[in-house]
């Protein structure tokens, strides 16, 4: 996320970000996803706003996910985002790698009816 994947996908679409919609699926949530100061860092560096989306806890930082990809959304044009209000970590249903130790996979799915 910090090293642009956002700006990549947009950059191959041929509209404008301004037209598109964007919905980020289920995630690790701001009260469970920690990380170091080197990621908190990292994305400061990029945009001085990202520091709004990290808390510190103890030695290192909670960061909301979903904010930081929101931010990146908004900085490039995109003025419509949505996103799930489910946390991987806490819901069971969920894959969660950081909980279970184990990875697994889930997919999402986009059509247009015409």
């Amino acid at each position: 996320l910090c090293e642009g994947v956002i700006e990549q996908a947009l950059a191959i679409f041929d509209s404008p970000p301004s037209t598109l919609i964007a919905y980020l699926g289920p995630a690790i949530g701001p009260s469970t996803f920690e990380v170091g100061s080197e990621v908190r860092d990292a994305f400061i560096n990029k945009n001085s706003q990202a520091a709004a989306y990290f808390v510190r806890h103890n030695t290192k930082y909670l960061a909301d996910l979903v904010g930081l990809a929101k931010l990146r959304l908004s900085t490039a044009g995109v003025t419509q985002t949505y996103s799930a209000d489910v946390c991987t970590f806490s819901e069971p249903d969920y894959f969660s790698y950081r909980r279970d130790k184990q990875t697994g996979r889930m997919a999402s799915l986009i059509w247009l009816k015409s």
